[in-house]
């Protein structure tokens, strides 16, 4: 292997990486830098990212970090904190919550948004808060649970900005339970789809709701607004949004039996634009991808440089099988690379983390598996060693000089 790249200490190598996967013999190798080029499928949504639910890897990304609001894709976190304090006994599903005068007003009947109707200083079942939040996007619903599990909606989304962190959500802050306007509320489309995939995995009796079509309280009958369920399309539902700061959004599943995705999408121009957006997206998601395992648990993955043992290179591996989604019409687009602090520094026991296998589609960074030692490497004998440092101070002055 060549060094191809230097960057912050990650050394990035060449490789004829999967040479031996017949599927992708041709078309995936360890590249160097990653240049611009056109996305394999084109949107009108400003921001989006799409993943496969089963590995994490990413199909597509467009602005995925970029910060929006969060209209009413904020009650997926609303709920993730219910699911998460029923299911670790916090509460119960037949527990009570007042409807103050607060949560009327601002998120019930007389305040024109969705809501479930819920009367003023009256008491109602979790269990129709949680389907009125799913079904509905109800925000006199949101702001009822916001104030009996917290005090306040204040103290609520404090702790759900809280619990976002603890999940992975690196990004967003929440300012209140409904995604009602706020100063300094804002989501991002990668830390959405991270929540969605977290309810599917860690809530799936919960999560299943997400799916419930229609839902009736106090003798009223409510829809699901979410477009996708009526499509026949294998979705599961979660949440729709506006805002006029950042257009229409959406947070979908799709179920298709051997491929299960989730998306996040914002800034669309109309509701009938959404529906259409999305749609496309997650039947492309299905079909454009080959799903191959290119490596098995414990195969040997590549060799990188070892500095100072008593060999000068050392064998890498995965402990998990390496599962790769190759596009199908697009095959060359995609490239991987192992990035590792390198050369490696002997001595080296057997399983110790060394690196990452980057898989890109595109320009768009797709997963990232760890890699582990795959052998021992010793420390080398004297003459070795001074070998290798002369070679490192060489090698690293030439690196100093040409940047």
């Amino acid at each position: 292997m060549v060094p191809d790249e230097n960057r912050g200490g990650d050394v990035v190598y060449r490789s004829s990486l999967f040479a031996k996967a017949a599927a992708l013999a041709a078309c995936l190798f360890l590249s160097g830098a990653q240049t611009a080029t056109a996305q394999l499928f084109e949107t009108r949504a400003a921001q989006a990212h799409m993943i496969d639910a089963e590995t994490g890897a990413v199909l597509f990304s467009r602005n995925a970090d970029a910060k929006v609001p969060p209209a009413s894709l904020a009650k997926l976190m609303t709920m993730e904190m219910v699911f998460d304090a029923v299911e670790n006994g916090r509460l119960s599903l037949s527990d009570e919550f007042y409807v103050s005068e607060h949560a009327w007003r601002t998120g019930g009947a007389v305040s024109g948004t969705a809501t479930m109707f819920a009367e003023v200083k009256s008491e109602v079942p979790l269990e129709a808060l949680i389907q009125a939040v799913i079904v509905q996007a109800a925000n006199d619903g949101c702001i009822v649970i916001a104030e009996g599990m917290a005090g306040s909606e204040e103290n609520f989304a404090r702790m759900m900005t809280e619990h976002a962190r603890a999940i992975g959500m690196k990004s967003s802050v929440f300012v209140n339970a409904t995604g009602l306007p706020a100063s300094g509320q804002h989501v991002t489309m990668r830390d959405l789809v991270l929540l969605a995939r977290h309810i599917w995995r860690e809530h799936p009796d919960f999560y299943r709701r997400y799916a419930q079509e229609a839902f009736t309280w106090n003798k009223i009958f409510q829809r699901n607004r979410n477009p996708l369920l009526r499509m026949d399309i294998g979705a599961e539902g979660m949440a729709i949004g506006f805002a006029e700061e950042s257009g229409y959004a959406l947070v979908g599943a799709i179920d298709r039996g051997d491929r299960r995705l989730f998306v996040a999408m914002s800034g669309l121009e109309s509701a009938e634009q959404r529906a259409e957006e999305a749609r496309k997206i997650l039947d492309w998601g299905v079909r454009a991808f080959a799903k191959t395992e290119v490596f098995a648990a414990g195969e040997v993955i590549g060799r990188v440089s070892v500095f100072g043992g008593d060999r000068s290179d050392l064998a890498l591996r995965a402990r998990e099988p390496v599962v790769v989604f190759q596009p199908v019409a697009d095959a060359d687009r995609l490239t991987a690379r192992i990035v590792y602090q390198g050369p490696v520094a002997a001595p080296v026991e057997e399983g110790m983390r060394i690196g990452t296998l980057e898989v890109w589609v595109g320009d768009t960074l797709s997963q990232q598996t760890p890699l582990y030692a795959a052998e021992d490497v010793g420390v080398g004998r004297l003459s070795h060693r001074a070998l290798d440092a002369v070679g490192e101070l060489l090698t690293g002055w030439l690196r100093k000089y040409r940047s």
